[in-house]
C-alpha cells in the first residue's frame, strides 16, 4: 500500500514536517472515509505523532504545528475523542474561537481594539480589505469563508464532470448541482463585496470565478483547506456538509469578535462604536442565510447514510456558538449546567469566572451615566436588531434539522430536533426585546436597561 511505503520511508529518513506525505495519507482517508481507515495506518500515524510531539528546543515551526494538528484531527476516532471540532478540523482552519487558550492569541490580534473615526463598519475603508483602515481579522475570516464556499463549488463541478472520484456515493443530479452553484455564489457575495471583489458575484460565470479562487494557493499564513476535509464516509454530500458547517464556524468566530468589541466600547461609553459593531454582526448573520439554503440541497437519504458514522459529533459542541450566546447575555444557571454547556466546559468556565456580556455592559453603562438619551436608544436598537437576527437563525436551523432528521436523536448524545425546538426562543438579551423587523430601524420595546 502506497501510504505505508511513503510513511515508512518518511520515518526512516529525516522525518521533516515540511516533507510529510500528506497526499497518500489523505487519499486513503478519502478512499474509505475516516470511520473505516485501517488500524495499520492509524497506528503508523500515531507513531508519527509521538515523534513530532517529542520535546524540542524552541517553539514548533509552522510546519510542525500543522502536522501535529492534522494528526490530532486524523486520529480523533483512534484516540476516542472524536467530536464536532475535530470532525470539522477547526484547529487546521486556525479559527481563534477554537483555541484552547482562549481568544485569538496571534501576534497583532486586536479583538477588543476600538475603531478609529473612519474605520467603523459601513465606511468604505472598513468594508474594503485593501483599505488602509481595514480590520485584518475581518478580512481574514471573509477570505476563509469565500475559500470554503468556493472549494465546495469546485468539488461539485469536478464531480459533475467526472474529473474526480472523491466521495463517489450518491452523486446529485445536474439540477441540484446547478442550484448549489447559484446558492454558493449568493452565500459568498457579501464577503466578496467586503473584500473589494463584488464584481466576482456579477461575472457572467460567477461560480467559475469562485472555483478559480478555490484553485489559488492559500495566502501566506492562512490554512491549507485540503487538509481540513476528512469525511467519515464516502457520500458525496458530506463534502458540502463539512464546508458549510466550517463556514458557519467562521461566521460565529467573527460574531464573537464583534461582541467582545461591543462590550469594550460600552465600558467606555462609546455608543456609536458599540452600535456599529452590533450592526456589523447583524449584517454578517443575516447575509449568511444562503448557507442554510445551500445546506438544504443535501439529499436526506445521503445525509442519513453518512450521519450514522458521526456519532459523538454535534453542533451542540460548538464553542464559537456558545461563546456568542454567552457574550450576549450570561446564561441562567439551569442553562449553564445543562448538556449544552457541559459539552463546552471551556466556555462554561469562562462564564463562571465572570466573563462580561453585552447585556451586563449595557445596563452598567446606563447606570453609570456613560450612556444617556439618544445613545441609549441607539444601542438598544442595535441590540434589538442583532437579537432578531439570532432568533431567526435558530428558527431556520430548527426547520432544516427537522427536515433532515425528523424525530431521530442528535449525534452528540442529544435529543436532536426537540432540543433545538426547546432552545430556539431563549432570549438573546434581557435588557431589550428583539426588533420584529431588523431592517425597519424601529425602536425595540420592552426590557429595562436599569
Amino acid at each position: 500500500m502506497r501510504f505505508v511505503r511513503e510513511l515508512t520511508s518518511w520515518l526512516s529518513g529525516a522525518a521533516e514536517a515540511d516533507d510529510f506525505p500528506y497526499s497518500p495519507v489523505l487519499a486513503e482517508f478519502h478512499r474509505v472515509g475516516k470511520h473505516f481507515v485501517e488500524k495499520e495506518l492509524l497506528a503508523l500515524l500515531d507513531h508519527v505523532r509521538a515523534q513530532v510531539s517529542a520535546p524540542a528546543p524552541g517553539p514548533p515551526t509552522p510546519a510542525v504545528r500543522q502536522l501535529r494538528d492534522f494528526l490530532d484531527v486524523a486520529l480523533d476516532k483512534w484516540d476516542g475523542r472524536y467530536d464536532y471540532r475535530s470532525y470539522l478540523a477547526l484547529r487546521l482552519l486556525r479559527l481563534p474561537c477554537d483555541a484552547d487558550d482562549g481568544p485569538d492569541d496571534r501576534p497583532g490580534s486586536a479583538d477588543d481594539e476600538p475603531y478609529g473615526a473612519d474605520d467603523r463598519p459601513g465606511s468604505p475603508e472598513a468594508v474594503h480589505a485593501g483599505g488602509p483602515a481595514a480590520h485584518p481579522d475581518r478580512a481574514r475570516r471573509d477570505r476563509l469563508l469565500v475559500r470554503l464556499v468556493a472549494d465546495a463549488l469546485a468539488f461539485e463541478a469536478a464531480a459533475a464532470s467526472e474529473a474526480t472520484d472523491l466521495l463517489p456515493e450518491d452523486r446529485p443530479g445536474r439540477e441540484v448541482v446547478a442550484k448549489r452553484h447559484r446558492l454558493g455564489v449568493r452565500a459568498a457575495a457579501p464577503a466578496l463585496a467586503r473584500l473589494g471583489l463584488a464584481g466576482a458575484a456579477h461575472h457572467p460565470e460567477p461560480a467559475a470565478v469562485l472555483r478559480a479562487l478555490a484553485a489559488d494557493r492559500a495566502p501566506a499564513g492562512e490554512p491549507a483547506l485540503w487538509l481540513s476535509m476528512l469525511p467519515v464516509y464516502v457520500s458525496h454530500d458530506e463534502y458540502l456538509f463539512i464546508r458549510v458547517l466550517q463556514a458557519y464556524e467562521c461566521l460565529f468566530a467573527g460574531l464573537v469578535d464583534e461582541l467582545r468589541a461591543t462590550i469594550a466600547a460600552l465600558a467606555t461609553g462609546r455608543a456609536r462604536a458599540a452600535a456599529d459593531r452590533l450592526a456589523y454582526g447583524c449584517q454578517l448573520l443575516t447575509a449568511a442565510g444562503p448557507l442554510f439554503s445551500l445546506l438544504a440541497t443535501m439529499q436526506p437519504a445521503a445525509f442519513r447514510t453518512f450521519r450514522q458514522y458521526t456519532e459523538g459529533a454535534s453542533a451542540i459542541q460548538s464553542r464559537s456558538y456558545k461563546l456568542m450566546e454567552s457574550l450576549c447575555r450570561t446564561p441562567e444557571a439551569a442553562r449553564l449546567e445543562s448538556p449544552a454547556y457541559q459539552q463546552v466546559p471551556e466556555v462554561r468556565d469562562r462564564v463562571h469566572a465572570g466573563q462580561p456580556s453585552v447585556d451586563e455592559a449595557f445596563r452598567a453603562a446606563v447606570r453609570a451615566g456613560l450612556l444617556t438619551g439618544a445613545d441609549v436608544d441607539l444601542v438598544a436598537r442595535a441590540m434589538g436588531a442583532f437579537a432578531a437576527a439570532v432568533l431567526q437563525w435558530r428558527r431556520t436551523h430548527h426547520r432544516l434539522a427537522t427536515r433532515m432528521l425528523g424525530p431521530r436523536p442528535g449525534t452528540g448524545y442529544t435529543e436532536g430536533t426537540p432540543y433545538l425546538a426547546a432552545v430556539r426562543s431563549i432570549p438573546v438579551f434581557s435588557s431589550v426585546t428583539p426588533d420584529p423587523d431588523p431592517s425597519s430601524g424601529a425602536r425595540p420595546s420592552g426590557g429595562n436597561p436599569e
